[in-house]
């Protein structure tokens, strides 16, 4: 069995912070660690449960988060950014058997969870056929678009509760919730063991995990900054809404990724 893992910080255990996630203050490293440990625990569950390749793609900021060194020998750790529009499911390709994602967060605009994103932070949300379009929501369609199933994801409740709400057969693991600006942290000890078995049922049943792409996106960016949206109206495909949103239509979904990793940025 091949597998892919797209790793992310903000919604492995206890990160609660946007300083945590970031590599020049000083409470990152934790954080690094943590996200290491999170990966490491589902590839060693992956493998036992059968996967004998395993490819892990850093989908962090700069993609050096994830410490290579404690990666096994049946990982392929894939660092740096590619400058590829699929971003964070870079290297995924219609040869793997299920996509799992680690440390996942709520979307732009979900008050679920005080670090909630898509991307970056420069949108106030961002919608997909009316639907707030997180991180999973993204790179899932681009799973969907090679024919490979998506079977688990470790995150903040939000996003397990809209992974679930997308995917009704995928295994999730709760790492922490939100209210307002504070943060209730599952402890690391359960969280870890939580992964392993989940990461093994979810391997299990991936055939119950098929993702079906729409047959047109309609692909909507709400920005924090007026400016930002003046400017990312001239973008080929996109269209003024009003002041702060712009919106494209298309039958293609590499025109919403690549439209995605540039307007967003």
């Amino acid at each position: 069995m091949k597998v892919f893992i797209s790793a992310d910080i903000e919604g492995c255990c206890g990160v609660s912070f946007v300083a945590e996630t970031h590599k020049d203050e000083a409470v990152y490293q934790t954080c690094a660690e943590q996200m290491t440990e999170e990966v490491l625990a589902v590839c060693q569950a992956a493998h036992e449960a059968g996967a004998d390749e395993i490819v892990v793609k850093d989908g962090h900021g700069d993609a050096s988060n994830i410490d290579p060194l404690k990666m096994p020998a049946y990982v392929t750790l894939i660092r740096g950014k590619s400058g590829h529009p699929y971003n964070m499911m870079f290297g995924l390709d219609s040869s793997f058997d299920a996509v799992l994602y680690v440390g996942y967060h709520a979307a732009a605009g979900n008050p679920e969870f005080v670090i909630s994103h898509t991307s970056t932070g420069n949108s106030q949300y961002i919608r997909l056929n009316g639907a707030y379009m997180s991180e999973f929501l993204l790179n899932s369609y681009t799973a969907a678009s090679m024919g490979v199933p998506v079977v688990f994801l470790s995150g903040d409740r939000a996003i397990c509760s809209s992974a679930r709400d997308m995917v009704p057969a995928i295994k999730t693991v709760e790492t922490k919730y939100g209210i307002g600006g504070s943060t209730f942290c599952i402890s690391q000890e359960q969280v870890l063991k939580e992964l392993g078995e989940q990461t093994k049922a979810a391997l299990k049943n991936v055939s119950a995990c098929q993702l079906m792409l729409p047959e047109i996106f309609e692909y909507e960016v709400a920005y924090k900054d007026w400016k930002k949206a003046y400017q990312m109206s001239f973008y080929p495909g996109m269209e003024s809404v009003d002041t702060f949103t712009n919106r494209m239509q298309t039958k293609n979904w590499l025109d919403v990724v690549t439209a995605h990793s540039f307007v967003v940025y």
